[in-house]
């Protein structure tokens, strides 16, 4: 009776499982694994997640034709008719798409080698050329903001200068990258960030903290690599935007785009160019300018050859020429204006990259050679005064890299040494104010690190880097520490740890001249300036978690900095011509302490949420007094305690789409000195926050008949005009004294017409 039981419960068991199959395969993008991606037979209830190699496996299944989805974050989902046997296996390769607002996408930041970003041991958040795009950010500026943890901030009411705030440091701290080389020198962040058109960036990728040895010790606060277009296809496209700002100043951008690769995919091309013209807009009718008028064209080209999968040869070219102008009386030349601020610049950007990888993959060599220079014809006077004056800078950096794959108790270590070598020399002379500086850097760094997948789970990135600058005797060590831990498939654990230094020499803001009290104001170094160090600590949960409609995830991170031997800029008197005096020096030590909230949802590619907070505290130790008049103070000066950002986009996929943006900005002290009109006395004004919301409308439509597309766009930045409304009037104005959104509410609308 047992017996035939047993027998009966067999039979009726392979009855039961006669009919079902299995269902596997692999999951990719653009040759790599996603790993990760949920798969899912809805109408069976069966789902299933793949590992970190992209593999995937459904058992059970019955025999016949299914609908399988495939969802993962930051890729567009798929959904496939699979057809079941029971007589042999169902195996699949299966291609994802990446999504408008990649959350996965291969980066190079932090380790110089592709890696997925999920897996990458160091954060990386990638600003991609959707977002410039759906955000109306015709400019890398516009752009940044759209990130956790960055702030623009405009320092200059007259020639409207900029600088990149990451974690609440200044522009100095942050490393600015072209395709992965230090060329964005001290002058060219005064301007350049503004000067780089979106249409010309494929991605920016942002490292926020020291993160890998890789890249310099000034990466204080982070690294923001510009990543221009790659020829990946035939294409090209034209387009034209225009905006009304304020209803009284035109702003026009004009962008041509062009790629052109061969059927072996071994060679291409990619060629861009972009023109602006804006006039000056004046926000108070007082006659002087809040923004000034500008006239820039640029133009460049990326192409490499293949000529087998061993050698790799890349080539990049840019150029860069603007006429930017600030103050009144633009009809007359800037000398003859009350006051006025007048750029005429050139710049020139290229570089080489050659890369060579064996046969066996574990062993990889880099060589890279890049080069700026830029030339500029300046003016900064008030009341026709001899203001004049002309600056020369170049950089030449180079360096060799090797990789090297080894093995340590089976477990992947990539082994990297390197030695890279960078020489600045600027030049900036005003005679008429006794102004120069004159100043050649060298800053030799060899780095070795190791990235070492410890465990399935654990990965460890370890290195130091030895830097000999020629304005400091010794030779400094900044050692860098970073882990990934995943302890469940959807959540990434990371923590760093990286020292840096800042040599005493001359920054961006020591280059720009500012208007305060009818005189001038001038930036000198310290002879006793010593170099600034730092150590910097940040920690991040990053959860994802992909569903057959929907995906949502959230990115908390908490960053701490401690700088010693703080760099700060003090009043020092007046020169013999009644010249307002800065003085940098060291000033103490200072800390930059707090936490930044990140979160994104998309439901199957009709609604997609990315936003991101930051709160934070800046403090020195003593007391700065940026002013003789008033007591010093202990807090960071135009740095804002609370700053954050949202985009929100609606049919992303369809030909009709939308979008709305927000950035927020929060109550700061801003700086006030005497002498405007009804500015009595040196002042520390607490300034309002401000919430600049954008919203915009496109409409795609494919023209068959030329097999080209042509899309329209419309909208409006700063709908509710969150602008500041207390600019000092005349000639005699603090310029400096200017907080909050770049720009007033503007109306625009666009035209691209192409193949893309």
């Amino acid at each position: 009776m047992k017996i035939s039981n047993t027998l009966f419960f067999l039979f009726s068991f392979f009855l039961s499982h006669a009919n079902e199959g299995v269902l596997s395969g692999k999951i990719t993008s653009g040759g790599y694994p996603v790993p990760f991606a949920f798969c899912a037979i809805e109408t069976l209830k069966m789902a299933a997640t793949a590992d970190e190699h992209g593999h995937f496996y459904l058992d059970g299944l019955p025999e016949g034709h299914h609908h399988l989805s495939i969802t993962s974050l930051g890729y567009l989902p798929q959904n496939l008719e699979v057809f079941v046997s029971k007589n042999k296996p169902a195996q699949l390769e299966i291609e994802l798409e990446e999504a408008p607002f990649s959350l996965n996408a291969v980066v190079v930041s932090g380790t110089r080698t592709e890696r997925r970003r999920l897996n990458n041991p160091v954060a990386v958040n990638v600003l991609t050329s959707a977002t410039f795009q759906v955000t109306q950010s015709n400019t890398l500026s516009e752009g940044l903001c759209f990130q956790p943890g960055l702030r623009m901030e405009t320092d200059c009411q007259t020639c409207n200068y900029t600088q990149l705030r990451m974690n609440g440091l200044g522009g100095a701290y942050s490393q600015i990258l072209i395709d992965n080389r230090p060329v964005f020198t001290s002058l060219m962040s005064l301007y350049g960030l503004e000067q780089i058109p979106a249409s010309q960036i494929e991605r920016v990728e942002v490292v926020k903290g020291g993160g890998s040895v890789l890249y310099g010790s000034n990466a204080i606060a982070g690294t923001v690599n510009v990543i221009t277009k790659m020829p990946a296809e035939n294409t090209w496209s034209i387009t034209g935007n225009s905006a009304l700002i304020d209803g009284q100043t035109a702003d026009h951008f004009f962008n041509g785009n062009a790629a052109i690769i061969n059927k072996e995919k071994t060679a291409g091309i990619s060629l861009f160019s972009s023109h602006r013209n804006r006039r000056e807009y004046d926000a108070n009718a007082d006659g002087f300018s809040e923004m000034p008028m500008l006239r820039n064209n640029s133009f460049g080209f990326k192409t490499y050859l293949k000529p087998n999968g061993q050698h790799r040869l890349q080539l990049n070219g840019w150029s860069i020429n603007e006429f930017r102008r600030g103050g009144n009386a633009f009809d007359l030349p800037a000398d003859r204006a009350d006051q006025s601020e007048e750029r005429s610049q050139q710049v020139w950007i290229g570089g080489a990259d050659y890369t060579f990888t064996p046969k066996d993959g574990k062993t990889g060599l880099n060589a890279y050679f890049a080069a700026q220079q830029t030339a500029r014809r300046h003016y900064t006077g008030i009341d026709h005064s001899d203001g004049w004056g002309n600056t020369k800078s170049s950089t030449l950096t180079g360096g060799l890299q090797v990789n090297r794959r080894l093995d340590f108790w089976k477990r992947r270590n990539t082994f990297t040494l390197g030695i890279e070598h960078q020489h600045d020399d600027t030049f900036d002379e005003i005679e008429a104010y006794n102004y120069l500086i004159d100043q050649v850097t060298d800053l030799t760094g060899l780095f070795l690190q190791s990235d070492w997948d410890i465990l399935p789970k654990l990965t460890l990135l370890s290195g130091v880097r030895f830097n000999k600058h020629n304005f400091v005797d010794k030779i400094i060590a900044t050692p860098r520490l970073s882990a990934l831990y995943k302890p469940v498939e959807n959540l990434q654990l990371r923590a760093s740890w990286a020292q840096g230094f800042k040599a005493p020499q001359a920054f961006e803001t020591d280059l720009h001249i500012a208007f305060a009290g009818g005189s001038v104001s001038l930036i000198q170094i310290s002879p006793d300036l010593r170099e600034e160090t730092s150590n910097s600590y940040t920690f991040s949960l990053d959860f994802n978690r992909p569903k057959a409609t929907h995906i949502f995830g959230f990115t908390l991170d908490a960053f701490r900095t401690r700088l010693l031997n703080a760099f700060v800029l003090e009043e020092n008197g007046s020169d013999a011509n009644g010249n307002m005096l800065l003085l940098r020096k060291n000033g103490g030590h200072s800390t930059v302490q707090g936490l930044t909230l990140e979160g994104r949802f998309n439901y199957d590619q009709k609604v997609q949420l990315e936003t991101g907070m930051t709160l934070q505290s800046t403090r020195f130790d003593n007391p700065v007094a940026w002013s003789l008049e008033i007591p010093g103070t202990k807090k960071y000066l135009r740095t804002p305690n609370h700053y954050g950002f949202f985009t929100l986009l609606f049919l992303p996929e369809n030909k009709l789409n939308g979008s709305l943006s927000g950035v927020y900005t929060g109550r700061m002290d801003v700086p006030h000195f005497a002498g405007a009109s009804g500015v009595e006395r040196d002042l520390l004004f607490r300034s309002p926050d401000f919430w600049e919301m954008n919203c915009k409308l496109n409409y795609r439509l494919h023209l068959h008949s030329m097999e080209t597309d042509l899309e329209f766009s419309a909208g409006v930045q700063n709908i509710f005009n969150a602008y500041q409304s207390d600019f000092d009037s005349g000639k005699y104005r603090d310029s400096n004294y200017i907080y909050g959104p770049a720009r007033p509410r503007a109306v625009f609308v666009g035209l691209k017409f192409g193949v893309f």
